[in-house]
């Protein structure tokens, strides 16, 4: 592995990337958005395919940052602004430890935030041999590669005295014992807590020659990496590069290193520069972050995000379906041979009791047909399975809606996207493994592109599709 600097495209340099393109950590309707790699479809037109990896490593990042901030909306303990502000307590001692060490104090409180929440006495389960402390720190990788003090026989006694006096109802002693844990283990004091990790970014970026890459290794390991790294054919790449430009088509060994690893590694640096942005927007937009908080915890993805209720049309009856048609804001779904997705013989079943025909519902924003026709060749093209998925439902109108809500309990009561056209559902029903692997491994692509929200239903995948994917090409090998 080349252990030699080089000049980089820095963590904050991204930042600036993103103030520049004015991109929040999930960007509204409206809101700018970076521009995707251009591509040339097969049959000769100009667009953008999501496998093509274009070199604007800035505009990935902040994509990929926008469609992997959802869960830390939805599982931040507390909600994601009070992890805010307890995080922000630690910011003294951030900027103190990062300037010692030449890292983004931005991204090291960033780290804090996924790790800990900010949260200095946390452990990974109940055991200290475990990630702990301010930021997760495993207490082999503390003692044998970052020269901490690390007592464990006696930080097991004191975490296990702490729970046993808390359980007893005398929080003094309980305090006690936490305070003699950090005189055992110092993994439970922030400020060394943060110089250790700052220690390990050092001695990571020394390794691989990137600061990106040295954050992808908190989470991921050195040795992890380098071994995607080695598949991919190079170790002088950024990491959007690196994440982009490996499909199943494509540096195939490199993905599948990173698929193989399961544990969310992959997405670990969007993950890192939503909580950055987060922590900003908590500094300097406040009134932003709260509208996003509640726009994440809306739904079970970031739908509300791509597509807020009062700025997205809704169809309110056939007749507005009908009128959206005619208008071309609405588009008939291609047939199977060009969609690449078969209907269900179910889908607008509700349509007669609307007085209407059930092919009137078999419709979808131009986007989403995009999007839709993308996906579905993909799944055919990586998968080798010919037999296409199925599409369950299409566009809905509010009516339709409200019937719908009787005879089926996944169906929202409130704004639904399928109302605007811009959602649709697909049967969790595949062909092979391969099917399934090929469909869920393009949703996650397009997912850090923040062109799609999708979330699993028990019997479909509901997806909805952000405007940005009117200009998706027909699906090519890249």
């Amino acid at each position: 592995m080349a252990r030699r600097r080089q000049a980089i495209r820095s963590a904050a340099a991204v930042t600036a990337a993103l103030a520049a393109l004015g991109l929040p950590a999930g960007c509204g309707e409206g809101a700018p958005r970076p521009p995707l790699a251009p591509a040339t479809g097969e049959s000769g037109e100009r667009g953008v395919d999501p496998l093509a990896y274009g070199g604007d490593d800035a505009a990935l990042s902040a994509r990929a940052a926008a469609g992997h901030s959802h869960v830390l909306y939805v599982r931040s303990p507390d909600g994601v602004r009070a992890t805010a502000r307890r995080v922000e307590r630690f910011r003294g001692l951030v900027e103190a430890a990062a300037r010692h060490g030449d890292v983004d104090p931005d991204v090291l409180e960033a780290i804090v935030f996924l790790e800990s929440a900010g949260r200095p006495e946390v452990i990974a389960g109940d055991d200290p041999e475990n990630a702990s402390g301010l930021t997760q720190i495993l207490a082999e990788t503390g003692s044998n590669l970052l020269g901490m003090r690390i007592d464990l026989a006696r930080s097991r006694a004191l975490t296990r005295r702490y729970a046993r006096e808390r359980r007893r109802g005398r929080p003094g002693a309980a305090a006690a014992a936490l305070r003699a844990r950090r005189r055992a283990d110092e993994r439970f004091v922030p400020a060394r807590a943060l110089a250790a990790t700052v220690r390990y970014l050092r001695l990571a970026r020394e390794e691989l020659g990137r600061d990106d890459l040295a954050v992808v290794s908190y989470h991921m390991g050195i040795g992890n990496l380098q071994g995607v790294l080695r598949a991919y054919g190079e170790d002088d790449v950024s990491y959007p590069r690196l994440y982009f430009d490996s499909t199943p088509l494509r540096h195939g060994g490199a993905w599948r290193r990173l698929a193989a690893l399961s544990d969310e590694s992959s997405t670990y640096w969007w993950r890192v520069l939503a909580a950055r942005e987060i922590m900003r927007l908590h500094r300097r937009e406040p009134e932003r972050l709260a509208d996003l908080d509640e726009a994440h915890n809306a739904k079970g993805s970031a739908e509300e995000v791509l597509h807020p209720p009062g700025d997205t049309k809704v169809f309110d009856d056939p007749g507005d379906v009908r009128e959206a048609r005619e208008d071309g804001e609405l588009v008939a779904l291609p047939p199977p041979a060009r969609l690449f997705f078969r209907r269900d013989r179910r889908m607008g079943q509700l349509a007669g009791r609307l007085k209407a025909s059930p092919a009137l519902y078999h419709a979808l924003r131009p986007e989403a047909v995009a999007l839709a026709a993308y996906l579905g060749a993909g799944v055919q093209r990586i998968s080798g399975e010919r037999l296409p998925l199925v599409m369950t439902s299409a566009v809905r109108d509010r009516r339709y809606q409200e019937l719908l809500i009787g005879i089926n309990p996944e169906a929202t009561s409130g704004f639904s996207v399928h109302t605007t056209g811009f959602a649709f559902d697909v049967l969790r029903r595949y062909r092979s493994p391969r099917q399934a692997m090929a469909f869920e491994f393009l949703l996650d692509r397009l997912q850090s592109l923040n062109l799609v929200a999708w979330v699993r239903e028990p019997a479909a995948i509901h997806v909805a599709v952000s405007r940005d994917a009117k200009g998706l090409v027909p699906f090519t090998e890249g």
